[in-house]
């Protein structure tokens, strides 16, 4: 950590330790509120916004209007589509009361308008849960109403149920659409796909999307196809649809591109990604626009070419807070982590603060080079500029602390959220196993699965670690059935940390079934079951298991071959080890320092001293 901080004084006198208000040091201006923002009236906030845009209506006040006054004023303003002066006015209604009794004192009333201007008002504030809730409330009304609902009403009540996600609820609108003719609006095509998109259903937004006709299918159509796969991790998909739309003669916009180029650098595609930089630069309507210079530095770093990156990032004309943390990120990627640090301060050499997300990079740099003095100072930063609470930003402050052992700093962090998500549960049950606390781990695991947060392969990945640390064995089954209820055993990760487990409870027999079980097996799996052989002391069948693994034409890993050396060791198996070591070069694996310690140690124990001593000098060499 040395390092970290003197790279970082560079940038001031050497007398100079920089702090939090050195490597953040934008001040607080005259019109800074005193009051979390949270503490103020939220009307007070919104009037003033509409006020500063000049949108806000001049027929204001609202108080000392009645409720039919009211509702004629959004009515009018909902007809000449002056969406913002409506929800202004509704955003006020809201804060008096339920807008929705607002329509209950008035006259039963058929027009849409201002009920399109309620339904959009919810979708576009609050929380996911408050929205689906409110736009079920609102729509349930208007149909019992007999208001005539048209494309901008269902257009708000899928986006809601997409974001819920609904999907009983989205397949009933469905049908009512169709049963009402408006199924072949391109908003509401275009909102469904979105829909079963977001509720997983890869099946149906592709049935949607085949039922339009190919002169229909516009670049609105083709991007929440696009988004739809890439958002269901279908990176394959994405380039394929992307193939066939240019066929199809529509090529894509910028919207697109930025759906496109962050896919390439999740799969690591290059080449790819130079051809996609290429049609940037010859449309260079778009490669001037910031949010792509980001995009193609991100999907750069993410394809570990960090050279064309940063040339992207000096020739861009213009440079944003997104830019930055594009680059931070890629430093961080390249194990750079100094210099992803030192950006922090870069970044506000040219005036840009960072922002949120900036934060919730940094902390993972600090939590690396276990950085507690730049941490807290980000910390500092983060409850100054009411970036906290935010789950991100909190998991990651909990990352960071864990890291620094300060287990105390994440319990704090972790009581303090008001709303937690299947991260947060993960990360304190991971920064109790990573010091130890391996029984607190197990009260965090107990309270998950008593909250409303389902665990996701990470966090049941976890928690059979702990069974098995432990020796749970009723925790680490019902664990397991879990696992299979959700369908998670195929999954590689899950199904060798299964493995661990009923190797470490002594169950061998339980630990072949888990891997007979798993559909398709891979280096994780096999190297799995070899250390549970290896730790129920079948030394020979850990043996036979390796030689298996290679003749099914699956190759050993770095960490295959430490666990087999490490049952060579403990057996005695001194030929077998010598000959397991020499096949490290075929599989193009660099043998490390805790390879090179196992033989030393069982060629010593056996006598052989000579060739210890050759293994020594080889060493030497790392």
């Amino acid at each position: 950590m040395e390092n970290s901080v003197s790279s970082l004084s560079l940038h001031f006198p050497l007398n100079h330790k920089p702090n939090i208000f050195q490597l953040f040091n934008f001040k607080p201006s005259s019109q800074t509120p005193t009051t979390h923002p949270r503490n103020l009236p939220k009307f007070t906030i919104t009037k003033k916004k509409f006020a500063e845009e000049d949108a806000f209506p001049s027929s204001l006040p609202l108080h000392s209007k009645n409720p039919l006054s009211i509702y004629k004023d959004i009515k009018n303003f909902a007809r000449q589509n002056k969406l913002k002066e409506a929800l202004t006015i509704l955003d006020y209604v809201d804060q008096q009361g339920d807008a929705l009794k607002l329509f209950d004192e008035l006259p039963v009333e058929s027009s849409v308008y201002p009920w399109n201007a309620l339904l959009r008002g919810t979708v576009v504030s609050g929380g996911r849960k408050k929205q689906y809730i409110d736009v079920v409330k609102t729509y349930s009304k208007m149909r019992e109403l007999g208001v005539e609902l048209n494309v901008y009403s269902f257009s708000s009540v899928i986006k809601s149920f997409a974001a819920a996600p609904a999907l009983y609820q989205g397949l009933k609108t469905h049908a009512l659409l169709i049963k009402n003719g408006l199924v072949d609006s391109d908003i509401l095509r275009t909102c469904l796909i979105d829909l079963y998109f977001k509720c997983g259903k890869v099946r149906l937004a592709r049935s949607v999307f085949e039922e339009i006709p190919e002169m229909e299918r516009d670049v609105v159509v083709w991007g929440a196809m696009l988004s739809g796969f890439s958002h269901n991790r279908l990176h394959k998909e994405v380039l394929e649809y992307v193939k066939w739309m240019v066929d199809e003669g529509i090529y894509p916009n910028s919207v697109i591109m930025m759906i496109v180029m962050p896919v390439i650098g999740e799969i690591c595609e290059r080449r790819l990604g130079r051809e996609v930089h290429a049609y940037v630069v010859k449309t260079k309507s778009y490669s001037e626009r910031v949010p792509i210079q980001s995009a193609l530095i991100d999907m750069y770093c993410k394809c570990g070419d960090l050279g064309s990156a940063r040339r992207v990032f000096y020739n861009s004309p213009e440079r944003n807070v997104v830019c930055w943390t594009a680059l931070m990120s890629g430093y961080a990627s390249d194990g750079r982590l100094e210099q992803a640090l030192r950006s922090i301060i870069w970044m506000q050499q040219e005036g840009f603060r960072p922002d949120v997300v900036t934060v919730a990079t940094a902390l993972p740099v600090c939590a690396q080079l276990r950085a507690l003095e730049e941490g807290k100072q980000i910390h500092a930063y983060a409850l100054k500029h009411w970036f906290l609470p935010n789950v991100s930003v909190s998991s990651s402050l909990m990352v960071m602390y864990s890291k620094c052992g300060i287990v105390e700093y994440s319990e704090r962090l972790f009581e303090g959220m008001e709303h937690r998500n299947v991260i947060s549960w993960t990360v304190m049950i991971n920064s109790y196993i990573e010091n130890g606390y391996l029984y607190e781990a197990i009260d965090v695991i107990r309270s998950m699965q008593l909250s409303r947060n389902r665990p996701d392969l990470i966090a049941m990945s976890r928690m059979l670690s702990v069974c098995g640390g432990l020796k749970l064995l009723k925790l680490g089954k019902e664990i397991h059935g879990q696992i299979l209820k959700r369908d998670f055993a195929s999954v590689h990760f899950i199904s060798a940390e299964l493995i661990n487990m009923y190797g470490t409870f002594g169950d061998v027999d339980k630990a072949i079934l888990v891997f007979i079980a798993v559909p398709v097996k891979g280096s994780m799996t096999w190297t799995a079951l070899i250390r549970a052989y290896g730790d129920n002391e079948f030394y020979q069948g850990a043996i036979d298991l390796f030689n298996q693994m290679r003749s099914n034409g699956f190759s050993p890993n770095h960490f295959t071959f430490g666990v087999i050396l490490s049952i060579c060791e403990r057996a005695g198996f001194v030929n077998d080890a010598n000959k397991i070591f020499n096949l490290m070069p075929k599989y193009e694996i660099e043998a490390s320092k805790e390879h090179f310690d196992v033989m030393v140690r069982l060629l010593t124990r056996y006598g052989q001293l000579k060739k210890a001593q050759r293994f020594v000098q080889m060493s030497s060499f790392l």
